[in-house]
């Protein structure tokens, strides 16, 4: 049979690689290329496919040694100059953010992507530019730079700048800056991406995001195009103190989630009383499926990943509609000020 031949010469490829974990995936991925050839692909389509692989490995690859470092991507207009308030506020939060160890991931170009290079310095800096016609290069914080790399490609180029943060500020900016928050918003609400802190972050008394968002109350939940717990998916902060606590209180109880089998696990850094978990469920009961939320050991798949296994641990059968509630029931595990009597 062909197709048994192929799987014979897959893998010998394999084999000759020396390629010995995710064998499967990897055959998986020279079979679907095989399929573009046998498929009569066009020559455009073929050099897309190829040219987005080659950057995603690319990219994959420069991530790799820091995929245990905290990381904050931070998004916002190319078009900023320096003497802008708003540059100062970025370079200032990165510095802040950067002084507690999180690495800041931009897009390696001028304007805001620069300012919070300059205030993360260099080597707390990592960049994921896009080619342009007018942006040929990166800006000369991170250029040459070993944490760098260039995309052609928007979309392979927004995979890395979320792909690898665990949290998220954006700064005032045009349709790539809305571009970017929006898929943050919808990966969130969706479910696609786990729940992270997306901060919006305006200046003191020079509102831009505020009017962003009294549309979205205003116009979209009256409608019903959003709900009002997907509010809870961002925080408008308008002081760099705001911004970092947001971010770093996310982090202070809830550490993680994992799905395993029909429950979903969340992992804490502290373990949670029982009075604490006894309130979850009263006010997070409907998000669970013939379940409650409990307390539990590490389950036997994150055991055999060895997966955070000194973390305490939450489970239930997560409804999995509504992202909102679930980020507004983080928010009560890191609640330290919670009084499960009221």
């Amino acid at each position: 049979m062909p197709g048994q031949d192929v799987d014979k010469l897959i893998n010998i490829i394999l084999d000759e690689s020396q390629i010995k974990t995710d064998r499967r995936l990897i055959a998986e991925l020279i079979r679907e290329s095989l399929q573009l050839g046998t498929d009569s692909t066009s020559t455009l389509n073929l050099k897309i496919a190829s040219a987005a692989i080659s950057e995603m490995r690319e990219a994959f690859a420069m991530f790799a040694p820091f995929s245990d470092r905290k990381k904050v991507t931070i998004f916002g207009s190319a078009r900023t100059t320096k003497d802008d308030p708003v540059y100062k506020q970025t370079e200032a939060v990165a510095a802040k953010l950067a002084a507690s160890d999180w690495m800041v991931v931009t897009g390696a170009g001028p304007g805001i992507m620069e300012a919070g290079m300059s205030g993360a310095g260099r080597e707390m800096s990592i960049g994921v530019s896009i080619r342009l016609p007018f942006e040929t290069s990166a800006n000369s914080i991170i250029a040459g730079d070993q944490k760098y790399v260039s995309m052609r490609y928007f979309f392979t180029r927004k995979l890395m700048l979320v792909k690898e943060s665990q949290a998220f500020i954006c700064m005032p900016g045009g349709f790539g800056t809305l571009d970017e928050m929006f898929e943050l918003l919808t990966l969130s609400q969706t479910g696609k991406g786990n729940p992270v802190p997306i901060v919006v972050l305006d200046l003191p008394n020079d509102p831009f995001w505020q009017s962003l968002d009294a549309f979205v109350r205003q116009t979209l939940v009256p409608r019903k195009l959003v709900s009002s717990q997907d509010l809870a998916l961002y925080r408008i902060c308008s002081s760099v103190d705001e911004a970092v606590a947001e971010i770093t209180n996310f982090y202070s109880v809830y550490h993680s989630m994992r799905f395993v089998g029909k429950r979903l696990v969340l992992r804490l850094n502290r373990e949670l009383s029982d009075q604490h978990v006894s309130r979850l469920n009263i006010d997070f009961g409907d998000i669970c499926v013939n379940s409650t939320i409990q307390k539990i050991s590490p389950t036997k798949p994150e055991t055999d990943d060895a997966d955070n296994l000194d973390k305490a641990r939450l489970a239930f059968q997560f409804a999995r509609r509504d992202f909102g509630r679930l980020r507004q029931l983080i928010d009560a595990v890191n609640s330290l000020s919670f009084d499960p009597t009221n």
